[in-house]
């Protein structure tokens, strides 16, 4: 209807927040720069999340303050990534109601429900963790918890929670069986980071990188959606990531909006839910879906490995959330320092500054710190 922001935004009931900082390109780069200092290239994970985190966050809160002058009451729906660290910075530093999504729950708990030959309606799931770093922790059917079933499943090979855009991968069975939990697919990228990072390299040799994908689905796509004519979904959306988001925002509102209690998989305020992390962070949990709140599900405690690898890497997102506000270098290197993905040393500080330099534009808060080089 209108491509001015502030038009659109005048008195809406909700905002749902997607966008990529930089587009396509800024992601091709952040790939580029963790590959040429030897680290795993990706969005979310590791140096390329944090410098998207940087990129991405000032804008959110930039939509976030434009909320407060002209729709005060509405809620702010984030789908936009990094999605847990984008969703902290709104619920610590704007008044907004603010809840993220994410599609990853949504496909762990359809993949379940295809492996028990039950509709998805059938199941109930229990998730918890953070973004893009949450596990299965129960998934209940006819009065029994199936997920010894599921884990055995995954545990011998059949990968039915990844995305259908990301390639198959096998995980280490003894592994999967002792966590007794489905780790979700980006969990990968720590507990089998090598063969990561092999994979990664081996699609670089061939120009291949995940980002240099995107762009060319993404370019076939805005061809297709030149025809006015089109009223199908176009097949090329299956190789992107966003399989079924636009079922979950539409529950997410319709739940809202009607007050009905729906369980759902959302980046809310831990309030209590995930014992070990701050009540004011935020985490990605089976919560109840109120017109008042949304309500966090409490969950077990986590075993105490997996509760260190959860608290790890709550505290790199919050020092980066941190740094994207206020341009805190020292704060960013503490960051990346945490992440197991980061590999630490002088080409840390190297990896770092090429990132800010690369992203200045997106990036004003550490303007300052090119001037001291």
């Amino acid at each position: 209807m209108t491509t001015d922001r502030r038009l659109a935004l005048k008195d809406a009931d909700f905002v749902c927040s997607q966008f990529r900082a930089g587009r396509i390109e800024a992601r091709l780069r952040d790939e580029k720069i963790a590959m040429k200092y030897g680290m795993i290239g990706q969005e979310t994970n590791g140096l390329g999340g944090f410098s998207n985190a940087c990129r991405t966050i000032p804008i959110a809160l930039q939509i976030a303050s434009e909320m407060e002058q002209l729709c005060p009451d509405a809620w702010l729906l984030n789908f936009t990534n990094p999605s847990g660290m984008v969703t902290e910075a709104l619920l610590k530093h704007s008044k907004i109601k603010t809840v993220g999504l994410c599609n990853i729950p949504v496909n762990m708990e359809r993949g379940a429900a295809e492996v028990l030959g039950v509709e998805k309606n059938e199941i109930t799931m229990q998730i918890a963790g953070l973004n893009h770093l949450v596990w299965a922790r129960k998934v209940l059917h006819d009065n029994k918890d199936k997920l010894p079933e599921l884990v055995e499943a995954l545990a011998e090979g059949n990968d039915f929670m990844t995305p259908k855009n990301i390639p198959p991968f096998q995980w280490d069975g003894d592994l999967i069986r002792s966590l007794g939990m489905l780790p979700c697919a980006y969990l990968r990228y720590y507990y089998q980071s090598r063969d990561m990072f092999d994979e990664e390299i081996a699609a670089a040799k061939e120009n291949n990188h995940r980002a240099e994908q995107v762009a060319k689905v993404e370019a076939e796509l805005l061809e297709v959606y030149k025809d006015p004519e089109l009223n199908v979904k176009p097949k090329q959306l299956e190789l992107r990531g966003g399989a079924y988001y636009s079922e979950a925002a539409c529950e997410l509102m319709s739940s809202i909006y009607n007050n009905k209690r729906s369980i759902m998989h959302v980046n809310t305020r831990n309030n209590g839910a995930i014992k070990g992390l701050p009540d004011d962070c935020a985490v990605e949990v089976s919560s109840v879906i109120t017109s008042s709140a949304i309500l966090p599900l409490n969950v077990e405690p986590f075993e105490p490995d997996t509760l260190r690898l959860i608290q790890l890497m709550k505290e790199f997102e919050s020092l980066t959330v941190h740094a994207a506000i206020t341009g805190d270098i020292q704060a960013a290197k503490r960051a990346l320092i945490l992440n197991p993905i980061v590999d630490t040393g002088k080409h840390l500080n190297e990896a770092l500054i090429e990132t800010v330099r690369e992203n200045l534009d997106f990036m004003p808060a550490f303007s300052h710190i090119l001037n001291q080089q």
